[in-house]
């Protein structure tokens, strides 16, 4: 296994799939995340469960359904085996492979993969012919009715035009009626110490306790079933969506944000309500998040974004247009302890 397994280049440093697929057929629990402007993040993975590129490098490496490794150690000695690797390592560190200087050349590379000349920069910058209209109707959308800059930016007050993430994490009403999060919450509680990196990684990545998200790292109840808010440049390209790559297309993406899914989550987060947008302001949504692909990605997003409309022609199955234009209902309350 490698890396691009399962961020691929060629495909934004994703892989296309739903959640992704490791050693002897492993098939993990999340979706595989871009790297691109992965230096930018304030924490790493769907949870935070790493703080930095470099801790993030080191635990796929030993996850049994990852790259299965035994150990750090036994990956050393293999690259150490590599003449070529060897040799790199001592010109580059002065000392032969090792951990830490392991896991600090995969992030070192990452760090480089920066992706922002998309055309709605230009469009930010002063080319007001850079997106079509329907896209700039989609960015004030953006941040007025469709509500995204509630997650997607670092203020409500002033417009992101750089990451278009809060840092924070958030539930947004995925996944969790599948699962009995307090019963998994409580089973965390019992099982696995948040402290060892180790073993909550194994957890998050290969067994149900995944959905509870954040909740277990920090064990907030209120971060039960919150995910983090990703980078949403060349989103066309890195789909499927969410942490569970449950939705195959934008229009799935704002269909669920419309209704204001999840509405049986106690844990639901506050700022997730019905929209009442249109099929055209949907459309409008949907052209300026395809705005914002980057260059080397825009063939390929072009190809992409025709397949997922011809999909929501004949296939919307989030599409809930009398709960998207009806009244906000009342939320649940979470369980007692």
């Amino acid at each position: 296994m490698a890396c691009s397994t399962c961020h691929d280049p060629a495909r934004a440093f994703t892989d296309g799939r739903p959640t992704s697929i490791g050693i002897h057929g492993g098939v993990g629990q999340r979706n595989a995340p871009t790297i691109l402007n992965a230096l930018y993040n304030k924490t790493q993975f769907w949870d935070g469960r790493a703080r930095t590129l470099e801790e993030q490098a080191a635990l796929p490496i030993v996850n049994p359904i990852e790259m299965g490794q035994p150990s750090m150690g036994a990956a050393v000695a293999g690259i150490a085996a590599i003449k070529q690797y060897r040799q790199a390592f001592q010109q580059v560190f002065g000392r032969a492979p090792n951990g830490p200087d392991l896991v600090r050349a995969i992030a070192s590379y990452e760090r480089t993969q920066v992706s922002f000349d998309a055309p709605f920069d230009h469009f930010i910058a002063g080319d007001q012919n850079a997106i079509d209209d329907s896209a700039k109707r989609g960015w004030d959308l953006f941040n007025t009715k469709a509500r995204c800059n509630k997650c997607h930016a670092l203020s409500e007050e002033q417009r992101d035009t750089t990451t278009f993430t809060d840092n924070k994490f958030h539930n947004i009403g995925i996944g969790i009626i599948r699962h009995n999060v307090v019963a998994l919450a409580r089973q965390a509680e019992q099982q696995i110490n948040s402290g060892h990196a180790a073993a909550v990684d194994r957890a998050a990545v290969g067994t149900d306790l995944s959905a509870l998200g954040r909740y277990l790292i920090i064990r907030k109840e209120a971060d039960i079933a919150a995910f983090k808010t990703p980078d949403i440049r060349n989103i066309v390209v890195t789909g499927p969506y969410f942490h569970d790559g449950s939705q195959e297309t934008l229009w799935d993406v704002v269909d669920h944000y419309n209704k204001g899914d999840g509405l049986k989550d106690p844990y639901l987060d506050k700022d997730i309500r019905p929209l009442a947008l249109t099929e055209p302001e949907i459309d409008d949504l949907v052209a300026f998040l395809a705005s914002l692909t980057s260059a080397q990605y825009g063939e390929q997003a072009a190809k992409e974004l025709v397949r997922q409309r011809e999909i929501a022609r004949t296939s919307r199955p989030q599409r809930d247009t009398a709960r998207a234009f009806g009244p906000k209902p009342p939320r649940p309350e979470p369980p007692a302890p």
